[in-house]
């Protein structure tokens, strides 16, 4: 007595023509036709990185959230990790010179990408939409990296001056 042939799954590309059936092109759970917010499932969302940057005086750390997410949701993350890098990015040279300044850059091109976005429609069922928050520059902490750049004004001053 043989064994039955195993059947392959619908899902599999083996199984296309078999018995006049065809495969479905994708299942509906793996990928939406449209994106939806991480944090509130909303739609429209935009696939995004946010990142955040802190400059130890030797070390550095990076911090990085992957999107989509939507209008709202977004520009609350932004607006956070951008002060952030702010308040704690500018404390290794390294970081003042390269690292600060492009993660400002990243999240000010992420920021543009959301706000191009329609506003949000309603949030996933038992999700909440994230507030937004006050926008950086009413933020007192985003405010601690004007130290830094007084100083390496003044350093540079000094050193020509001095020269």
């Amino acid at each position: 007595m043989t064994a039955p042939a195993a059947q392959p799954s619908p899902f599999d590309p083996a199984y296309a023509g078999q018995d006049g059936v065809q495969a479905p092109a994708h299942h509906p759970g793996w990928q939406p036709a449209v994106p939806a917010c991480r944090l509130c499932g909303a739609q429209p969302a935009a696939a995004v990185a946010v990142r955040a940057h802190q400059g130890l005086l030797l070390m550095m750390r990076f911090h990085k959230i992957d999107g989509p997410f939507c209008r709202s949701c977004g520009t609350a993350v932004v607006r956070e990790l951008t002060t952030k890098t702010l308040w704690q990015g500018w404390w290794s040279p390294f970081s003042l010179v390269f690292f600060s300044p492009f993660t400002l850059v990243w999240n000010l091109l992420a920021s543009r990408k959301l706000a191009a976005l329609p506003a949000p429609g309603p949030p996933a069922l038992g999700a909440a939409r994230v507030q937004e928050g006050k926008p950086v520059h009413r933020r007192p902490m985003a405010y601690v990296a004007i130290v830094p750049l007084i100083w390496a004004v003044w350093f540079i001053t000094g050193m020509i001056t001095h020269a």
